[in-house]
């Protein structure tokens, strides 16, 4: 029966869907707080301040979007889980008003000039990160170790693959033994976990677990906020797979090719030789891993079908693998994101119209 009133439309069943925008980005948001503790943990007031000016800076410039615009935004949460994303690309000690310009630029210009969420031709989050990079390039790069490795404040280090690509020569691959035997600061725990993990579970099958891969599960290194939880990452990822929130397809395709190509070419590191790259190593440092879950797979900035997802997932896993290969710096995976946001509507068409030629010729 039609509902009076209702138009046209209004005959049942009806179908009700919790999977709103909003709701996305408010999980998106909650999935994250556990990376925001936890780089608290490990960097104290100096995290803290960062979260708080990136969010505030962004919620304050939706606020500032919506009174132009005459239409009330704050509700559905996008900007909290902007404020938070570039949050998650910042070093512990950088500058406050980088956090805090980064995401005014992500909201105001990204975001709010081209309509609004849902309008938006790039992540924007990650246009702030890549408008940080290009206006403060050093100071995106001044790394400090935890106090849980150097037992004070403020130490100043290098992330485990810019250290790495300093060394003379790397044996067969072995990247964590290289950083250890060039003295690169490991924590005790490290080598209390490795210790009872390859006594317990890797010499039963005849392998090793070298030290410092811990440090690097746990963020214990230098390296930005979002890259000091990568478990926590991992767990937020297993959300929103499980609820649907993201297309799985698009990381998979992603880290699958940036896995093949980083274990046939290696990352840069010198001694590396033809399928002799550590995978583990290239998965586990930067923030490839965070951007494959919570930035490639952005719902509005990638395609929708499946084939065109499975392509622009691979692209970005050969661009990011390319920019930390050969590239100026070792963390290029924003702008294969972004490069690929660009080109994605191009692409879809492009892909989409082969898919569908190839399906008329079937017999």
């Amino acid at each position: 029966m039609k509902i009076p009133g209702g138009g046209a439309s209004s005959y049942p069943p009806y179908i009700h869907d919790w999977k709103t925008s909003a709701m996305a980005s408010w999980i998106c948001s909650l999935t994250l707080l556990p990376v925001v503790v936890w780089s608290t943990v490990l960097y104290g007031r100096a995290a803290a301040q960062v979260w708080a000016v990136a969010l505030a800076s962004s919620i304050v410039s939706e606020a500032i979007a919506s009174g132009l615009s005459r239409r009330w935004t704050l509700g559905d949460g996008s900007a909290v889980l902007t404020g938070l994303l570039v949050a998650t690309a910042m070093p512990p000690g950088v500058p406050l008003y980088v956090p805090a310009i980064s995401a005014a630029f992500a909201v105001l210009i990204v975001k709010a000039a081209f309509g609004g969420l849902g309008a938006n031709w790039m992540n924007p989050a990650l246009a702030g990160v890549a408008f940080a990079y290009a206006n403060w390039p050093a100071a995106m790069r001044e790394y400090v170790l935890p106090r849980a490795v150097s037992g004070v404040d403020g130490v100043s280090a290098a992330t485990p693959m810019a250290f790495a690509k300093g060394l003379a020569s790397i044996d067969q691959g072995r990247v964590m033994d290289a950083l250890r035997g060039a003295s690169y600061p490991l924590s005790s725990m490290d080598s209390s976990v490795t210790g009872l993990l390859n006594d317990s579970i890797f010499s039963k099958l005849g392998a090793r677990l070298p030290d410092g891969y811990v440090d690097l599960a746990i963020g214990f290194k230098p390296g930005t906020l979002g890259e000091s939880a990568l478990l926590a990452v991992l767990a937020g990822s297993i959300v929103l797979v499980c609820l649907r929130l993201i297309k799985p397809l698009i990381p998979a395709a992603m880290l699958v090719v940036f896995a093949i190509l980083a274990r046939a070419f290696g990352t840069g590191l010198p001694g590396e030789v033809f399928f002799g790259g550590d995978v583990l190593f290239a998965l586990s440092s930067g923030s490839v891993m965070l951007t494959a879950f919570y930035m490639a797979a952005d719902p509005v900035s990638s395609p929708v079908g499946r084939l065109p997802s499975l392509v622009y997932g691979a692209a970005i896993g050969a661009l990011c693998f390319a920019f930390r290969r050969w590239g100026s710096f070792s963390e290029g995976v924003a702008y294969a994101v972004l490069v690929m946001n660009v080109i994605a509507p191009f692409m879809e068409r492009t892909v989409a119209g082969l898919g569908a030629r190839g399906r008329t010729r079937e017999p």
